[in-house]
Protein backbone atom coordinates (compact mmCIF):
# COMPACT_ATOMS: atom_id res chain seq x y z
CA UNK A 1 0.00 0.00 0.00
CA UNK A 2 1.18 3.59 -0.48
CA UNK A 3 3.72 4.80 2.09
CA UNK A 4 3.40 8.14 3.83
CA UNK A 5 6.42 10.46 3.62
CA UNK A 6 6.36 12.46 6.84
CA UNK A 7 7.88 15.76 7.89
CA UNK A 8 10.78 14.43 9.99
CA UNK A 9 11.91 15.62 13.40
CA UNK A 10 15.56 16.45 12.71
CA UNK A 11 16.38 17.71 16.20
CA UNK A 12 14.96 17.23 19.70
CA UNK A 13 13.64 20.80 19.75
CA UNK A 14 12.07 20.77 16.29
CA UNK A 15 8.28 21.06 16.12
CA UNK A 16 7.98 22.42 12.59
CA UNK A 17 10.20 23.20 9.64
CA UNK A 18 10.28 24.72 6.18
CA UNK A 19 10.16 22.45 3.13
CA UNK A 20 12.84 24.20 1.11
CA UNK A 21 13.14 21.95 -1.93
CA UNK A 22 12.08 18.63 -3.40
CA UNK A 23 15.05 16.82 -4.96
CA UNK A 24 12.78 14.21 -6.56
CA UNK A 25 9.70 14.86 -8.70
CA UNK A 26 6.50 12.88 -9.04
CA UNK A 27 7.17 9.69 -10.98
CA UNK A 28 10.84 9.45 -10.00
CA UNK A 29 12.19 6.14 -8.70
CA UNK A 30 13.41 6.37 -5.11
CA UNK A 31 15.84 4.05 -3.36
CA UNK A 32 16.20 3.75 0.40
CA UNK A 33 18.84 6.28 1.45
CA UNK A 34 18.24 8.60 -1.51
CA UNK A 35 18.09 12.28 -0.59
CA UNK A 36 14.57 13.35 -1.55
CA UNK A 37 14.14 16.81 -0.01
CA UNK A 38 15.79 19.67 1.86
CA UNK A 39 14.27 20.81 5.16
CA UNK A 40 15.11 24.02 7.02
CA UNK A 41 15.01 23.58 10.81
CA UNK A 42 15.55 26.11 13.56
CA UNK A 43 19.30 25.36 13.30
CA UNK A 44 20.20 24.49 9.72
CA UNK A 45 19.10 23.37 6.28
CA UNK A 46 19.35 19.58 6.16
CA UNK A 47 18.83 16.73 3.73
CA UNK A 48 16.06 14.15 4.18
CA UNK A 49 16.68 10.58 3.10
CA UNK A 50 14.04 8.09 1.97
CA UNK A 51 13.48 5.14 4.30
CA UNK A 52 11.89 2.89 1.65
CA UNK A 53 12.18 1.97 -2.02
CA UNK A 54 9.45 2.99 -4.43
CA UNK A 55 8.20 5.71 -6.77
CA UNK A 56 7.34 9.23 -5.63
CA UNK A 57 3.64 9.05 -6.45
CA UNK A 58 2.42 12.38 -5.11
CA UNK A 59 3.84 15.54 -3.56
CA UNK A 60 1.36 16.93 -1.03
CA UNK A 61 3.36 19.84 0.37
CA UNK A 62 5.07 21.92 -2.35
CA UNK A 63 8.61 23.17 -1.96
CA UNK A 64 8.84 26.65 -0.50
CA UNK A 65 6.21 25.90 2.15
CA UNK A 66 7.06 27.20 5.63
CA UNK A 67 5.99 26.04 9.11
CA UNK A 68 5.15 22.45 8.20
CA UNK A 69 4.43 20.54 11.42
CA UNK A 70 6.56 17.53 12.34
CA UNK A 71 4.87 14.28 11.21
CA UNK A 72 2.61 16.03 8.68
CA UNK A 73 2.32 13.95 5.49
CA UNK A 74 4.33 15.74 2.80
CA UNK A 75 4.23 13.12 0.04
CA UNK A 76 3.32 9.57 -0.94
CA UNK A 77 5.64 6.75 -2.01
CA UNK A 78 4.28 3.94 -4.22
CA UNK A 79 5.61 0.40 -3.94
CA UNK A 80 6.16 -2.07 -6.81
CA UNK A 81 3.02 -2.68 -8.81
CA UNK A 82 1.18 0.36 -7.43
CA UNK A 83 0.06 3.37 -9.44
CA UNK A 84 -1.43 6.78 -8.77
CA UNK A 85 -4.85 5.11 -8.82
CA UNK A 86 -3.91 3.37 -5.57
CA UNK A 87 -3.57 6.69 -3.77
CA UNK A 88 -7.02 6.74 -2.26
CA UNK A 89 -6.08 6.80 1.37
CA UNK A 90 -2.81 6.67 3.26
CA UNK A 91 -1.94 6.40 6.93
CA UNK A 92 -2.36 9.59 8.89
CA UNK A 93 0.23 11.21 11.10
CA UNK A 94 1.41 8.79 13.83
CA UNK A 95 1.28 9.81 17.45
CA UNK A 96 5.03 9.42 18.02
CA UNK A 97 7.91 11.33 16.53
CA UNK A 98 9.62 9.61 13.62
CA UNK A 99 13.09 10.58 12.44
CA UNK A 100 12.48 9.60 8.81
CA UNK A 101 9.67 8.85 6.37
CA UNK A 102 7.80 5.71 7.47
CA UNK A 103 4.71 3.63 6.88
CA UNK A 104 2.18 3.44 9.70
CA UNK A 105 -0.69 1.24 8.47
CA UNK A 106 -2.15 0.70 11.91
CA UNK A 107 -3.65 4.18 12.30
CA UNK A 108 -6.78 5.77 10.84
CA UNK A 109 -6.51 6.58 7.12
CA UNK A 110 -6.85 10.03 5.69
CA UNK A 111 -7.97 11.11 2.22
CA UNK A 112 -5.14 12.49 0.12
CA UNK A 113 -6.94 13.19 -3.09
CA UNK A 114 -8.10 16.54 -1.72
CA UNK A 115 -5.69 19.42 -2.29
CA UNK A 116 -3.48 20.29 0.69
CA UNK A 117 -4.44 23.32 2.76
CA UNK A 118 -3.74 26.59 1.02
CA UNK A 119 -0.41 28.18 1.91
CA UNK A 120 -0.96 31.37 -0.09
CA UNK A 121 -0.85 33.42 3.10
CA UNK A 122 2.67 32.22 3.86
CA UNK A 123 5.71 34.09 2.67
CA UNK A 124 7.73 31.94 0.25
CA UNK A 125 11.40 32.78 0.70
CA UNK A 126 14.66 30.90 0.18
CA UNK A 127 16.77 30.09 3.28
CA UNK A 128 19.63 32.37 2.12
CA UNK A 129 17.27 35.26 1.40
CA UNK A 130 15.64 34.73 4.80
CA UNK A 131 19.00 34.91 6.60
CA UNK A 132 20.06 38.07 4.76
CA UNK A 133 16.68 39.64 5.45
CA UNK A 134 16.97 38.84 9.16
CA UNK A 135 20.46 40.39 9.37
CA UNK A 136 19.32 43.65 7.75
CA UNK A 137 15.82 43.68 9.30
CA UNK A 138 14.15 43.65 5.90
CA UNK A 139 10.31 43.48 6.06
CA UNK A 140 9.92 40.53 3.68
CA UNK A 141 6.14 40.86 3.63
CA UNK A 142 6.61 44.03 1.56
CA UNK A 143 8.77 42.34 -1.10
CA UNK A 144 7.47 40.72 -4.28
CA UNK A 145 9.51 37.61 -5.06
CA UNK A 146 10.97 37.05 -8.51
CA UNK A 147 11.67 33.33 -7.99
CA UNK A 148 9.47 30.36 -8.95
CA UNK A 149 5.86 30.77 -7.76
CA UNK A 150 6.66 34.20 -6.34
CA UNK A 151 9.40 32.91 -4.01
CA UNK A 152 11.64 35.63 -2.59
CA UNK A 153 15.27 34.97 -3.49
CA UNK A 154 18.60 36.58 -2.57
CA UNK A 155 18.46 38.95 -5.56
CA UNK A 156 15.15 40.39 -4.32
CA UNK A 157 16.65 41.18 -0.90
CA UNK A 158 19.80 42.63 -2.49
CA UNK A 159 17.70 44.81 -4.81
CA UNK A 160 15.63 46.02 -1.88
CA UNK A 161 18.72 46.93 0.15
CA UNK A 162 20.31 48.71 -2.83
CA UNK A 163 17.24 50.84 -3.46
CA UNK A 164 16.32 51.47 0.16
CA UNK A 165 17.12 54.95 1.44
CA UNK A 166 17.59 55.62 5.11
CA UNK A 167 14.34 57.07 6.36
CA UNK A 168 14.19 59.25 9.42
CA UNK A 169 10.85 59.61 11.17
CA UNK A 170 9.23 63.01 11.04
CA UNK A 171 9.78 65.06 14.18
CA UNK A 172 6.01 65.18 14.55
CA UNK A 173 5.82 61.38 14.84
CA UNK A 174 6.44 59.67 18.13
CA UNK A 175 7.07 56.06 19.12
CA UNK A 176 7.92 54.87 15.60
CA UNK A 177 8.71 51.16 15.58
CA UNK A 178 9.14 48.08 13.41
CA UNK A 179 7.81 44.65 14.40
CA UNK A 180 10.36 41.97 13.46
CA UNK A 181 8.92 38.44 13.33
CA UNK A 182 10.63 35.88 15.56
CA UNK A 183 12.63 33.34 13.56
CA UNK A 184 12.29 29.63 14.35
CA UNK A 185 15.78 29.69 15.87
CA UNK A 186 15.03 32.71 18.05
CA UNK A 187 11.80 31.08 19.31
CA UNK A 188 13.72 27.97 20.36
CA UNK A 189 16.45 30.03 22.04
CA UNK A 190 13.83 32.05 23.94
CA UNK A 191 12.06 28.90 25.13
CA UNK A 192 15.16 26.98 26.17
CA UNK A 193 16.91 29.85 27.96
CA UNK A 194 13.71 30.89 29.75
CA UNK A 195 13.34 27.32 31.01
CA UNK A 196 17.01 27.23 32.02
CA UNK A 197 16.95 30.49 33.96
CA UNK A 198 13.64 29.76 35.68
CA UNK A 199 14.26 26.10 36.57
CA UNK A 200 18.02 25.92 37.22
CA UNK A 201 19.45 27.54 40.39
CA UNK A 202 22.42 29.36 38.88
CA UNK A 203 25.32 30.61 40.92
CA UNK A 204 28.46 32.31 39.68
CA UNK A 205 32.19 32.24 40.41
CA UNK A 206 34.74 34.58 38.84
CA UNK A 207 38.52 34.74 38.58
CA UNK A 208 41.12 36.81 36.75
CA UNK A 209 43.83 35.18 34.63
CA UNK A 210 47.19 36.76 33.71
CA UNK A 211 47.71 36.11 29.99
CA UNK A 212 51.27 37.26 29.39
CA UNK A 213 52.89 33.80 29.15
CA UNK A 214 50.04 32.48 27.00
CA UNK A 215 50.31 35.43 24.62
CA UNK A 216 54.05 34.85 24.21
CA UNK A 217 53.50 31.14 23.55
CA UNK A 218 50.76 31.91 21.05
CA UNK A 219 53.00 34.39 19.23
CA UNK A 220 55.81 31.84 19.09
CA UNK A 221 53.57 29.03 17.80
CA UNK A 222 51.86 31.23 15.20
CA UNK A 223 55.27 32.25 13.83
CA UNK A 224 56.26 28.60 13.40
CA UNK A 225 55.90 27.36 9.81
CA UNK A 226 55.07 23.86 11.06
CA UNK A 227 51.77 25.04 12.55
CA UNK A 228 49.11 24.79 9.81
CA UNK A 229 46.66 27.23 11.41
CA UNK A 230 46.72 30.48 13.38
CA UNK A 231 45.87 29.79 17.01
CA UNK A 232 43.39 32.04 18.78
CA UNK A 233 43.01 32.76 22.48
CA UNK A 234 39.74 30.81 22.32
CA UNK A 235 41.62 27.72 21.07
CA UNK A 236 43.80 27.87 24.19
CA UNK A 237 40.71 28.30 26.39
CA UNK A 238 39.05 25.24 24.84
CA UNK A 239 42.18 23.13 25.32
CA UNK A 240 42.65 24.40 28.88
CA UNK A 241 39.02 23.65 29.76
CA UNK A 242 39.38 20.11 28.38
CA UNK A 243 42.48 19.61 30.52
CA UNK A 244 40.81 21.09 33.63
CA UNK A 245 37.63 19.04 33.22
CA UNK A 246 39.71 15.86 33.30
CA UNK A 247 41.17 17.05 36.61
CA UNK A 248 37.76 18.10 38.01
CA UNK A 249 35.34 15.67 36.32
CA UNK A 250 32.30 16.72 38.37
CA UNK A 251 31.78 19.59 35.89
CA UNK A 252 32.08 17.28 32.86
CA UNK A 253 28.52 16.13 33.42
CA UNK A 254 24.83 16.46 32.66
CA UNK A 255 21.98 16.71 35.16
CA UNK A 256 19.01 14.33 35.08
CA UNK A 257 16.14 14.14 37.57
CA UNK A 258 17.30 10.92 39.22
CA UNK A 259 21.03 10.99 38.54
CA UNK A 260 24.04 13.04 37.40
CA UNK A 261 25.95 11.54 34.47
CA UNK A 262 29.73 12.10 34.36
CA UNK A 263 31.60 11.49 31.10
CA UNK A 264 35.01 10.01 30.37
CA UNK A 265 35.74 12.13 27.31
CA UNK A 266 35.24 15.90 27.18
CA UNK A 267 32.86 17.21 24.51
CA UNK A 268 32.91 21.02 24.62
CA UNK A 269 30.12 23.15 23.16
CA UNK A 270 31.31 26.54 21.90
CA UNK A 271 28.77 29.34 21.35
CA UNK A 272 28.82 30.77 17.81
CA UNK A 273 26.73 33.72 16.64
CA UNK A 274 24.83 33.01 13.40
CA UNK A 275 22.25 35.04 11.46
CA UNK A 276 19.08 35.08 13.53
CA UNK A 277 20.46 33.53 16.69
CA UNK A 278 23.08 31.38 18.38
CA UNK A 279 24.29 27.80 17.97
CA UNK A 280 26.78 25.70 19.94
CA UNK A 281 28.85 23.39 17.71
CA UNK A 282 30.78 20.75 19.62
CA UNK A 283 34.49 19.98 19.76
CA UNK A 284 34.16 16.27 20.46
CA UNK A 285 36.80 14.55 22.61
CA UNK A 286 38.60 17.85 23.06
CA UNK A 287 40.77 16.21 25.73
CA UNK A 288 42.37 14.03 23.04
CA UNK A 289 43.17 16.75 20.50
CA UNK A 290 46.16 19.05 20.06
CA UNK A 291 45.83 22.82 20.01
CA UNK A 292 46.16 22.94 16.23
CA UNK A 293 43.56 20.18 15.77
CA UNK A 294 41.15 22.08 18.02
CA UNK A 295 41.82 25.29 16.09
CA UNK A 296 41.16 23.67 12.70
CA UNK A 297 38.02 21.93 13.96
CA UNK A 298 36.68 25.13 15.49
CA UNK A 299 37.23 27.14 12.30
CA UNK A 300 35.44 24.48 10.26
CA UNK A 301 32.50 24.20 12.67
CA UNK A 302 32.07 27.98 12.95
CA UNK A 303 32.11 28.38 9.16
CA UNK A 304 29.53 25.67 8.58
CA UNK A 305 27.42 26.93 11.50
CA UNK A 306 27.11 30.34 9.81
CA UNK A 307 26.20 28.59 6.54
CA UNK A 308 23.52 26.49 8.28
CA UNK A 309 25.32 23.31 7.23
CA UNK A 310 25.97 21.53 10.55
CA UNK A 311 24.74 17.98 11.11
CA UNK A 312 22.60 17.40 14.25
CA UNK A 313 25.34 15.42 15.98
CA UNK A 314 27.68 18.40 15.53
CA UNK A 315 25.58 20.72 17.70
CA UNK A 316 23.40 18.45 19.86
CA UNK A 317 24.81 17.20 23.14
CA UNK A 318 28.06 18.39 24.65
CA UNK A 319 29.15 18.16 28.28
CA UNK A 320 30.37 21.72 28.99
CA UNK A 321 29.93 25.07 27.23
CA UNK A 322 32.13 28.09 26.54
CA UNK A 323 30.78 31.51 25.58
CA UNK A 324 33.43 34.05 24.54
CA UNK A 325 32.50 37.70 24.01
CA UNK A 326 36.07 38.93 24.26
CA UNK A 327 36.26 39.68 20.54
CA UNK A 328 33.49 42.24 21.08
CA UNK A 329 35.39 44.01 23.84
CA UNK A 330 33.20 42.69 26.68
CA UNK A 331 35.42 42.33 29.75
CA UNK A 332 33.06 40.35 31.98
CA UNK A 333 29.58 38.79 31.79
CA UNK A 334 27.49 35.87 33.09
CA UNK A 335 26.24 33.14 30.76
CA UNK A 336 23.09 31.02 31.07
CA UNK A 337 23.56 27.26 31.45
CA UNK A 338 22.64 25.10 28.46
CA UNK A 339 20.71 22.17 30.01
CA UNK A 340 21.23 19.35 30.73
CA UNK A 341 24.84 20.54 31.12
CA UNK A 342 25.74 21.68 34.62
CA UNK A 343 28.15 24.54 33.84
CA UNK A 344 29.15 27.16 31.29
CA UNK A 345 32.22 29.42 31.18
CA UNK A 346 31.93 33.08 30.15
CA UNK A 347 35.18 34.44 28.70
CA UNK A 348 35.89 38.17 28.57
CA UNK A 349 38.34 40.31 26.62
CA UNK A 350 41.97 40.70 27.63
CA UNK A 351 42.88 44.13 28.97
CA UNK A 352 45.92 45.81 30.58
CA UNK A 353 46.19 45.90 34.35
CA UNK A 354 48.75 48.20 35.94
CA UNK A 355 50.67 47.32 39.08
CA UNK A 356 53.72 48.59 40.93
CA UNK A 357 56.27 46.83 38.70
CA UNK A 358 54.61 47.41 35.33
CA UNK A 359 51.64 46.31 33.27
CA UNK A 360 50.21 42.88 32.58
CA UNK A 361 47.40 41.60 30.36
CA UNK A 362 44.55 39.93 32.22
CA UNK A 363 41.26 38.24 31.33
CA UNK A 364 38.12 37.69 33.41
CA UNK A 365 36.45 34.28 33.55
CA UNK A 366 33.00 33.73 35.06
CA UNK A 367 31.68 30.22 35.68
CA UNK A 368 27.92 29.61 35.87
CA UNK A 369 27.04 26.46 37.83
CA UNK A 370 23.86 24.42 38.37
CA UNK A 371 23.57 24.29 42.15
CA UNK A 372 21.42 21.15 41.96
CA UNK A 373 24.42 19.21 40.67
CA UNK A 374 27.43 21.09 42.03
CA UNK A 375 28.60 23.06 45.03
CA UNK A 376 30.87 26.06 45.28
CA UNK A 377 33.93 23.93 45.99
CA UNK A 378 33.50 22.08 42.67
CA UNK A 379 33.50 25.33 40.73
CA UNK A 380 36.36 26.77 42.79
CA UNK A 381 38.54 23.71 42.15
CA UNK A 382 37.85 23.87 38.42
CA UNK A 383 38.67 27.58 38.18
CA UNK A 384 41.86 27.06 40.21
CA UNK A 385 43.09 24.42 37.75
CA UNK A 386 41.96 26.44 34.73
CA UNK A 387 43.69 29.59 35.97
CA UNK A 388 46.91 27.66 36.62
CA UNK A 389 46.83 26.08 33.13
CA UNK A 390 46.15 29.37 31.32
CA UNK A 391 48.85 31.19 33.28
CA UNK A 392 51.31 28.31 32.64
CA UNK A 393 50.11 27.13 29.20
CA UNK A 394 53.03 24.72 28.76
CA UNK A 395 51.08 22.43 31.13
CA UNK A 396 48.43 21.74 28.48
CA UNK A 397 51.15 20.80 25.96
CA UNK A 398 52.13 17.73 28.01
Amino acid sequence: MPISILMPALSPTMTEGNLVKWLKKEGDTVKSGDVIAEIETDKATMEVEAADDGVLGKILIPEGTDNVKVNDVIGVLLEDGESADDIVSIPSTPTVEQPQSISAPEVKPMNVIAAPPSTDHRIKISPLAKKIAAIHHVPVQQIIGSGPYGRIIKKDIDDHLASKKIEHPSPSLKNSFLDIPMSSMRKVIAKRLSESKSSIPHFYLSTTVVLDRLLKLREHLNSNTYIMTKLSINDFVIKACAFSLKQVPSLNATYHDQYIRQYEDVDISVAVSVPGGLITPIIQQANKHSLSAISLAMKDLAKRAKEGALKPEEYQGGHFSISNLGMFGIEQFQAIINPPQVAILAVGAGYPRHHSSGTETVMNLTLSIDHRALDGTDGAQFLKVLKDVLEHPEIMMI
